[in-house]
């Protein structure tokens, strides 16, 4: 993939609400300018990197591009799952991410329960891939050290 890693900064927004209540997986959506400021070649599916919200601790995450087929969304959104527990809703705050690897295209499924069970496979993948040296080493990326004011996407 011509566009990994892919860094990318942005406020945290209210989703459609259906990670944690629907799913029980959490995920940090960005604003609409935030994904349409993604290369608009990047493919849509499920992508794996580190995360970040603030200036906190760098997590292992996993991340959804695309249209959600399984909830026919209509305008192409970017949620990230981070792999740690939070204590509190973080809307409003500054998400870092670094995309460093691809694990599938998105695709419909015939039942929540299938859903669940890929996101699932997803997550277990990405923590796998980010215990490998060429993703490791992007956990510590300077672009982690939140500068105040200064929200950019490169690549």
């Amino acid at each position: 993939m011509r566009h990994l890693p892919y860094f990318c900064r942005g406020k945290v927004v209210k989703g459609f609400g259906r990670g944690s209540k629907e799913l029980g997986i959490p995920t940090a959506n960005f604003s609409e300018q935030v994904v349409e400021s993604f290369p608009s070649d990047i493919s849509t599916g499920i992508y794996y990197g580190w995360a970040c919200v603030g200036n906190g601790d760098v997590h292992k995450m996993v991340l959804s591009i695309g249209w959600n087929p399984f909830y026919k969304n209509i305008k192409k959104s970017v949620e990230t799952h981070i792999i740690h527990t939070f204590k509190e809703d973080f809307y409003g705050e500054i998400l870092s991410i670094v995309i460093t690897g691809y694990i599938r295209p998105e695709r419909n499924f015939d039942s929540l329960e299938a859903l669940i069970s890929a996101i699932q496979e997803d997550i277990e993948e990405a923590k796998r891939q980010l215990d490998l040296p060429e993703h490791l080493k992007l956990k510590e990326d300077n672009f982690f050290h939140l500068r105040e004011g200064k929200i950019v996407n490169r690549h």
